[in-house]
């Protein structure tokens, strides 16, 4: 009686863990949906300020989205995190532009037609003097 109660609890303790990582990854899979009320969706059109404390929008977004996307972290590893994260779609493509102030740098980053994973990069592009204006006026609010 006593081991029945054991194995019974360990499988019901299987099961509770098991439906755990099920509603973890489905939370996952709805913030990059698109959907409404996703992290995607707040994100579309939308040029966000990057910084982990007090952590941001921009920063989990970019932390997310280098999740999805193992070259955007290998990049964002490589060049440090970027001031501001901008982010738009057209034709089920995804476009970032990640900035970096201090360098007066911008690269744009695509998603890759076809390859769910895949992103292409392009840059650095200069920061014209209005943009890198603006965008300090931002973060300094």
């Amino acid at each position: 009686m006593e081991v029945m109660s054991k194995v019974r609890g360990r499988l019901a303790g299987m099961i509770v863990a098991g439906a755990g990582c099920f509603v973890c990854g489905s939370c996952a899979e709805f913030e990059e949906s698109g959907l409404p009320g996703s992290a995607s969706s707040m994100a579309r059109n939308q040029m966000m300020v990057v910084r982990e404390e007090p952590s941001s929008f921009g920063h989990y977004r970019l932390v997310s989205l280098a999740r999805v996307y193992p070259d955007l972290e290998v990049f964002v590893q490589k060049r440090g995190m970027p001031d501001f994260l901008a982010e738009t779609g057209n034709r089920g493509q995804d476009y970032f532009i990640l900035y970096y102030l201090k360098s007066r740098q911008a690269y744009a980053c695509r998603t890759r037609p076809g390859q769910r994973h895949g992103i292409e990069f392009a840059g650095p592009y200069p920061i014209t003097e209005r943009e890198y204006k603006t965008l300090e006026g931002f973060r300094n609010q």
